[in-house]
């Protein structure tokens, strides 16, 4: 979607349709006018602050614990960090973390050709997690990265007990 003044409309119109655009979808553009009438209540900019306060938790927590955020924090709902400080490469952190209960993406980093990980707080602040979680959330991370198997298994269950106090509906 493309949101623009008056004076660039007309414009904009002609250089996505007919071309770039096809038919119009009205399940999609009902979709669209839902969320944008959530997205104007009061509720809706509270719950975006908390999601992003949570990502500022969760990110100085992961640093705190020995990752590298790599931008330094966030201002968003958005993680990227870099587990190397840690001994391990982004596709074993993610195999590790898995195994412990904790499913994320790897990603590209900004210097080099490693991967890191790439985690929002948007799900979990819908669950109605909060800051303290986060913190916690942080340490399982690290916990999960140096765990043996049986450690891994006390994880795995600490995960569990956090999922179920805050289920997803």
């Amino acid at each position: 979607m493309i949101l623009c003044g008056s004076h660039l409309a007309e414009r904009i119109d002609r250089a996505v349709f007919p071309f770039t655009q096809g038919g119009a979808q009205m399940h999609t553009i009902a979709a669209k006018a839902v969320a944008f009438g959530e997205a104007a209540t009061p509720r809706f900019a509270g719950y975006a602050h908390h999601v992003v306060a949570n990502a500022r938790v969760l990110a100085e927590g992961l640093e705190a614990e020995g990752f590298a955020v790599t931008t330094g924090g966030t201002d968003t709902h958005l993680i990227t960090a870099d587990p190397a400080p840690l001994g391990v490469d982004g596709r074993t952190a993610r195999e590790r973390l898995a195994a412990a209960g904790m499913v994320l993406d790897t990603c590209a980093l900004p210097y080099g050709d490693g991967r890191g990980i790439r985690l929002g707080t948007a799900a979990v602040t819908t669950q109605g997690m909060g800051e303290a979680e986060m913190a916690r959330i942080a340490v399982l991370f690290t916990t999960a990265l140096s765990a043996g198997s049986e450690e891994i298994h006390r994880v795995r269950e600490e995960v569990r007990d956090l999922a179920r106090r805050f289920p997803p509906y």
